[in-house]
């Protein structure tokens, strides 16, 4: 069930009571989590937060502590799985969903009370009806027989004569209830594959849960700074098309003008929020601008920076732009003031002749104190490299508490150490899709293309890398791509994480135009049932599995003829 009034029929049920937050391993999840964190010790709720990576995490955390709390609240995480099924709960347990993958689940939005999702129903799209998908059980239908077979009998003791007749009728009504069933049922599975077939992602959880902190007057400019950070992330990793993102920000301006009239602009300590002009070109302003436009994937991919031809085209354009090769090497803090002040207006004048159109686009900027000032997508990629730290010696839940550190003022060093992470892994991405594309790699296999990596590499083995260098190898090859069929197709890539144990990490990812849709995560399914491969989809997005290296051609071959049909 949908509960739309988040302060009322969620949060005002929780002072008393211990909370359990499971909370997935993403940016907008993080940023949420501090929210609701800010919310709780406002009201001295006691909780307790427990990230998790997949499906196994979550059901291992809920077993942990079913019988200490009966209040479990899922962030980014158990909307698109059937949670009762899954973790068999006490008629006493509730869980509250705050999720923004889709499709959810059709249980968890059909449930009594005991499965409750924060949001509004009105705002979902494509949700079947009740009645397409659930009916009376066969049970009841046989009982219905029965009736209608002693009423018959009572007739036929009447008039002998007419049994023949009663046993063709029963007979016939027997083939209509039938065939009124199997009709039923090719219809709800026709209904049920026209909802699960692409996985995308609504409306950003952070901003759910911040506008539940709005409701309450208990907002600040802190907490829309997290929100804005969690609606960024969707927008650079495209989860959600550019309108709808152009949509929310006019709404979170309206927030931001508000919340800065409270603000004391004298004092030192003040944090200001504002609206801009921004560039495509990650942290630009922590890095130098030669290396921020090679390793930007709009502007690596339209200019083609790792061709001879695209090195040319970069240095054109920082002489059309006026910008010394002796500045644009330095960092971006280190050039001449002037340079730095114009450098927007120089991207801008230069950007339809270098096939960089959409390089600009509308973001929001946080500065504090005198020196400090980040972009909402300075914050996404230092968090990103924060938490694909994860190795063998790192768990899961240390990159979650740095990423999470990393969002308070008076942690700026975990935030900076973020940004330079970051520009390690843009770097070793922009390497790899180089020596890819140079050497040919990428594969055509009918309705998409695919790259099969044979050696293992630490910094792709986590979903995000592993996405962002996807995305950056598809745009890439479109690009360099001679066939104009290249842009309609998506890409599978397939890298190793552990060679001891063959166990590969795939990805699928949909073309590059219409990014938000994706249709992987059915398709594997099937594919795995096809060619009797053993995948683990226990990544809450769908479009992730791990997969045994050795099944990985008769997988790629079952999703070609599936994919082809």
């Amino acid at each position: 069930m949908f509960v739309s009034d988040l302060k009322n029929d969620f949060f005002n049920l929780l002072p008393g009571k211990r909370v359990i937050v499971i909370c997935n391993v993403d940016i907008d999840a993080i940023v949420s989590c501090k929210i609701l964190q800010t919310l709780f010790r406002n009201e001295n709720i006691l909780f307790s937060v427990s990230p998790t990576l997949g499906i196994k995490g979550l059901k291992r955390t809920f077993e942990e502590n079913k019988d200490d709390c009966n209040i479990f609240l899922f962030i980014n995480c158990g909307g698109c799985i059937d949670l009762v099924d899954l973790l068999q709960p006490d008629d006493n347990i509730v869980f509250f969903i705050c999720d923004s993958h889709r499709p959810l689940d059709l249980c968890n939005v059909y449930s009594d009370s005991q499965v409750r999702i924060l949001g509004d129903y009105r705002t979902e799209e494509d949700i079947p009806q009740f009645e397409q998908i659930f009916r009376d059980s066969d049970s009841e239908n046989e009982s219905d027989d029965d009736g209608i077979e002693d009423d018959e009998d009572e007739e036929n003791t009447e008039n002998s004569n007419r049994r023949p007749t009663s046993h063709i009728e029963k007979f016939e009504m027997r083939l209509r209830k039938n065939r009124e069933k199997r009709d039923w049922e090719n219809k709800r599975d026709r209904v049920l594959f026209n909802y699960t077939q692409y996985s995308y992602h609504a409306r950003s959880t952070s901003l759910v849960i911040y506008e539940l902190a709005w409701k309450m007057s208990k907002d600040s400019l802190d907490l829309l700074w997290w929100a804005i950070i969690g609606i960024t992330e969707q927008l650079l990793l495209g989860k959600i098309e550019s309108s709808v993102y152009t949509l929310e920000t006019q709404q979170i301006q309206s927030h931001v003008s508000r919340l800065s009239n409270k603000i004391n602009e004298n004092s030192h300590t003040a944090i200001r929020i504002t609206y801009e002009n921004d560039l495509y070109l990650a942290l630009y302003r922590h890095w130098s601008v030669k290396e921020s436009i090679k390793n930007s994937i709009y502007s690596a991919c339209r200019m083609k920076l790792w061709t001879l031809n695209g090195k040319k085209k970069l240095k054109e354009l920082l002489v059309e732009m006026g910008l010394p090769l002796a500045q644009a090497k330095q960092q971006f803090n280190s050039m001449d003031l002037l340079m730095r002040k114009d450098f927007y207006q120089m991207i801008e004048k230069t950007a339809e002749k270098y096939n960089m159109p959409g390089i600009i686009y509308g973001s929001f900027t946080l500065q504090y104190g005198y020196k400090n000032r980040y972009s909402a997508a300075d914050y996404v990629y230092a968090m990103m490299a924060l938490i694909e730290q994860i190795d063998h010696e790192r768990t899961a839940e240390s990159c979650f508490i740095d990423a999470l550190e990393s969002l308070s003022r008076n942690k700026n060093n975990m935030l900076e150490s973020g940004i330079e992470k970051a520009k390690v892994l843009l770097d070793s991405i922009f390497k790899q899709v180089k020596t890819s594309l140079e050497t040919q790699q990428i594969h055509s296999a009918g309705p998409f293309f695919y790259i099969i990596f044979q050696d293992e590499n630490i910094q792709f083995s986590s979903p995000y890398a592993l996405t962002m260098l996807a995305k950056f190898m598809l745009n890439g090859f479109v690009a360099v791509s001679r066939s104009r069929r290249s842009r309609d197709l998506p890409l599978i890539i397939c890298i190793p994480v552990d060679l001891n144990t063959e166990i590969c990490l795939m990805i699928g990812i949909p073309p590059i135009g219409d990014d938000t849709k994706n249709l992987f995560g059915k398709a594997f399914e099937q594919a795995a049932i096809k060619s009797n491969a053993a995948i683990s989809q226990d990544f809450f997005d769908t479009n992730i599995i791990q997969i045994k290296q050795s099944n990985c051609p008769k997988f790629i071959d079952a999703l070609t003829v599936l994919l082809s049909s």
